[in-house]
């Protein structure tokens, strides 16, 4: 009897506790995300002098031969027609790793997070420099977000200021993987190299994405990429030819050609100007210093980056602009705003705008606020 009373007494507690957390968490979590959603409206509109307007780039919602896009499904073999394209000129990926080995070489406690020092199979015979793979104390799976950059240092905290995504992240409840070059830009190797390096980074992402994806600690539907400036290019070269990429933020890489702005250097070797057997002197393309590689044919066959955006569509994506990405580029953008529209999604498309190159509290912040909204609060898959 004894028993049946502290049972019954058990599962009224129970159910008083599911009770009591679900009118607590529940709306808690729908009111959080809704502040979040009221902060970060704003940029996910162009300014009234930029709303429509489509510049001089070509519409991805035609076909190569002029055709118009008009359905879902059109779109999907449109799609297809573009990676098919970028791949063709920047080089065909090698097969995904299916399960890439993460070689865990040593663990430090930061915060509230474990720190790990990591080397990540990133190619067939090819691994990451050490990178730091932090996990969130608690219980998972947590949503997760790869930081690329130039080395995994600065991810973390450890380098230049405002750059610290990995280590904010954590912070945060996010696993975030921190990764920096890989020995080599070129795949297999420089001197006979069958990708363009950003190509060879994208796919290098891809595999990261992967890794991250098999750890019973990450979510793998709820896994975005960030970068800034060359770090800006990858996550962008990343999350546009790597689907599995929920979603991503592009800190002022560049997003769209422009050779009036010396950094935006897409025609340099170690981007996509890599040509077996040239050397071309560093700097914007001249007629005594000409386009090479890649580059040379997208540009001669009126390609740029808007094709790319838009295989993001319908996932979201942040551009944290600087500098070299000022309120112009929504022309770009637009195009992406335009295949979301067709398949029947808005809000999609957000850019920041700030006067220097270098991030800001506030441009950060706005980063990690797509992030909480977009991949945090986002139901956890089973």
């Amino acid at each position: 009897m004894e028993c049946v009373i502290m049972y019954r007494v058990w599962v009224v507690l129970t159910v008083w506790c599911w009770c009591v957390s679900r009118a607590l968490c529940g709306p808690a979590t729908e009111s959080s995300r809704a502040a979040i959603w009221a902060k970060i409206a704003p940029y996910f509109s162009p300014p009234k002098e930029f709303a429509g307007d489509f510049g001089e780039y070509k519409s991805p919602l035609k076909f190569d031969d002029g055709t118009p896009v008009k359905t879902v499904a059109d779109w999907q073999k449109r799609r297809q027609e573009i990676l098919k394209t970028w791949h063709g000129i920047m080089g065909a990926w090698p097969p995904l790793i299916e399960k890439p080995r993460v070689a865990y070489l040593e663990k430090t406690h930061r915060d509230t997070f474990a720190q790990h020092k990591v080397q990540i199979e990133i190619a067939p015979d090819q691994r990451t420099i050490p990178g730091y793979l932090l996990v969130p104390d608690g219980q998972g799976p947590f949503p997760a977000v790869v930081v690329v950059y130039y080395e995994p240092e600065t991810g973390i905290g450890q380098g230049g200021e405002l750059r610290d995504f990995a280590y904010q992240l954590a912070r945060r409840g996010f696993v975030a993987l921190s990764v920096g070059f890989p020995n080599s830009l070129y795949y297999p190797s420089e001197a006979r190299a069958e990708l363009q390096p950003l190509s060879a980074l994208a796919y290098a992402a891809a595999n990261c994405y992967d890794a991250l994806a098999t750890l019973p600690e990450v979510d793998p539907r709820r896994v975005g990429i960030v970068g800034h400036s060359y770090g800006g290019k990858w996550a962008m070269f990343a999350s546009c030819l790597h689907e599995k990429f929920a979603c991503a933020a592009w800190s002022d890489g560049g997003v769209a050609f422009d050779e009036s702005r010396p950094n935006v250097n897409y025609w340099e070797p170690w981007y996509l100007g890599y040509e077996l057997g040239t050397k071309r002197k560093a700097g914007v393309p001249t007629k005594d210093n000409p386009r090479t590689g890649a580059y040379k044919r997208l540009v001669a066959e009126g390609h740029d980056l808007h094709e790319l955006h838009a295989l993001m569509a319908p996932r979201p994506f942040l551009v944290s602009g600087g500098s070299e990405d000022r309120p112009a580029r929504w022309k770009a953008l637009n195009h992406a705003v335009a295949v979301n529209k067709l398949l029947g999604h808005e809000n999609r498309i957000a850019m920041t705008s700030r006067k220097d190159h270098s991030p800001t509290a506030e441009s950060n912040e706005v980063i990690y606020l797509f992030f909480e909204y977009f991949l945090k609060h986002r139901k956890a898959s089973k």
